[in-house]
């Protein structure tokens, strides 16, 4: 299958669910990011760390809707569709420091729904 048909197969299976938690990632500016549970939380999916990740890893517009900038609330980057290398590349492009793996400064470029 290619990435066209890939594309198309999850536009069709988005939810409203996933749109509210779509539009809420593309407010994240770029050089800060948001984790599983903080983007759970402000979408009003109790518990929903899991459900962000599957949300995630369907997102048909990763050029737009920036899901690279969702991580694990430790600091760690998680996963990614295109590879965690990708993904810490992209973050490091926006200046955001990782050592070991980890955000070295997760407190300061945490954004926060309020």
């Amino acid at each position: 299958m290619d990435n066209n048909n890939s594309a198309k197969e999850n536009i069709a299976k988005i939810t409203e669910q996933d749109r509210r938690v779509y539009a809420l990632l593309a407010r994240v500016p770029r050089g800060k990011v948001t984790t599983y549970g903080e983007l759970a939380k402000a979408a009003g999916i109790k518990n929903g760390q899991r459900a962000i990740g599957r949300i995630m890893s369907k997102n048909p517009y990763p050029a737009i809707i920036p899901c690279h900038r969702v991580v694990r609330s430790t600091g760690q980057i998680g996963g990614y569709a295109y590879g965690t290398d990708v993904k810490n590349n992209m973050l490091a492009k926006e200046g955001i420091t990782i050592t070991d793996e980890k955000i070295t400064n997760m407190d300061d470029i945490t954004y926060r729904f309020n």
